[in-house]
């Protein structure tokens, strides 16, 4: 990335059925739904939104395997996307096993993402 021009940071939690690629969509988005960047175009070559550069550093407690980095990009709808998976976030109890939800254990994930923007 030639220019940074935002960091946002978000958390994400999936409380129930152990789901990493849940909360590092939700951790995304709570980074990126609480900005408005209206003058992003006006920097950007040729004004393309889909050339604005975005990084996501996700810091994820287990199961990298099973993160699908797919689904979180789908939440991104501009720019050219990279990812850095770290080691990070939180295992803690959510106090109760559900079943009906999926629950394997009593253990909520907890990730953390920075978002980067630029060009």
């Amino acid at each position: 990335m030639e220019q940074l021009m935002f960091v946002e940071i978000g958390m994400g939690i999936d409380l129930h059925g152990q789901n990493v690629t849940k909360a590092a969509v939700r951790a995304v988005q709570n980074a990126i739904h609480h900005n408005s960047m209206p003058g992003i175009r006006t920097v950007l070559p040729h004004g393309d939104l889909n050339r604005m550069k975005v990084n996501v550093r996700l810091a994820v407690p287990a199961d990298k395997e099973k993160l699908d980095l797919d689904e979180v990009r789908e939440k991104l709808p501009y720019g050219q996307v990279t990812f850095e998976v770290v080691d990070g976030g939180m295992l803690t109890t959510s106090g109760i096993v559900l079943p009906d939800k999926q629950d394997a254990n009593d253990l909520a994930y907890v990730v953390i993402a920075s978002v980067e923007v630029g060009y």
